[in-house]
């Protein structure tokens, strides 16, 4: 069987090694935040068999005109629009078994090394998933120099070789492009943006000194926030890998293989959005799970399993609710 074993060391001998510590170490671990910004109210607990698909519907505001009135006419009429998305909900999991001769022999709980690695993995592969809709957004910012505006694009494709850190300037002008496309914020008053440490290092030096006497800008609400500016507040993550421009063919977030920008500079993506952004729909949620020994109790698993899917909220381009820091190459 594969799996954890007595006979291999790196897969559980050690775990008896001579004068073993007895303290249990865990390996490096990346920081997952995209899916508590997913929106799971209205789909959880309401589609156990009721299929695969998850549907919703998005109303967009009618048409804007004078509503004026002559008072020999009759009342104008009209019509709106009704937008429907859907999400497909699948299987997810993994399984690590291991023999019962391990779990006899070790000095620590077989179980107990394995559900934390399965859990994280588990919180890993859902991150990327949530990330994958939110990349799924056509709308694309970028720009070439730190004192420049943006230039957005609504092809889900950026135009424009990025070659620089993001900027306060940068910043200013995407907060702005929200603004002007009524994007609601996220909270009663704010944007919100993820992005990578090292791809936001310069503008968080520059706001070091803006964040000096002033305690709001440094008021923690989400997992990962490091900071607020100009309406919106800023989360780091390091689960989804740096790059993956539009021209990048081996960017995969589920591997952590990055392919970073073409610039030396260190640039980097960043997403930033407004409420409903990217729908979460679960019949099951993620869970451990054991399984029943088999083979006269000598074959033992420990596994995680879900049964979800997410879907990006607004596809249509006029109603987008989120915009991605993009580079073409």
């Amino acid at each position: 069987m594969a799996g954890q074993l007595w006979s291999v060391n790196s897969l559980g001998g050690f775990y008896a090694s001579f004068n073993l510590s007895k303290e249990l170490r865990m390996g490096v671990q990346a920081t997952s935040k995209f899916r508590q910004f997913c929106d799971v109210r209205d789909a959880f607990g309401k589609i156990s068999r009721t299929g695969q698909t998850f549907t919703w519907d998005t109303v967009p505001m009618m048409a804007r005109a004078s509503r004026a009135l002559t008072e020999t006419n009759t009342m104008p009429q009209g019509q709106h629009t009704i937008i429907q998305g859907t999400l497909t909900m699948n299987e997810r999991g993994f399984s690590v078994p291991y023999t019962g001769m391990l779990e006899s022999l070790a000095m620590f709980s077989v179980r107990q090394p394995i559900m934390k690695v399965l859990k994280y993995d588990a919180s890993v592969d859902l991150d990327c998933l949530a990330w994958q809709q939110f990349n799924n957004t056509p709308l694309r910012v970028a720009a070439t120099a730190t004192a420049d505006s943006v230039t957005l694009t609504t092809n889900s494709t950026a135009t424009l070789t990025v070659s620089q850190q993001i900027s306060i300037a940068n910043w200013k002008s995407i907060i702005d492009t929200m603004k002007g496309r009524n994007i609601p914020y996220y909270t009663e008053r704010d944007f919100y943006c993820i992005a990578r440490p090292a791809g936001v290092r310069n503008l968080k030096n520059q706001l070091e000194s803006v964040f000096q006497y002033t305690t709001e800008g440094l008021d923690m609400l989400m997992n990962g926030e490091i900071g607020r500016y100009n309406d919106c507040r800023l989360v780091e993550q390091t689960t989804v890998p740096a790059g993956g421009a539009a021209d990048s063919t081996t960017f995969d977030p589920f591997t952590d293989t990055a392919d970073p920008w073409n610039a030396a500079a260190a640039p980097d993506w960043a997403f930033f959005f407004g409420s409903d952004t990217v729908c979460e729909a679960i019949e099951t949620p993620e869970e451990i799970r054991a399984k029943i020994p088999d083979d006269y109790g000598r074959s033992k698993g420990v596994a995680w399993y879900a049964l979800l899917g997410y879907g990006i909220t607004h596809t249509n381009v006029t109603q987008a609710r989120i915009l991605k820091w993009d580079s073409a190459v």
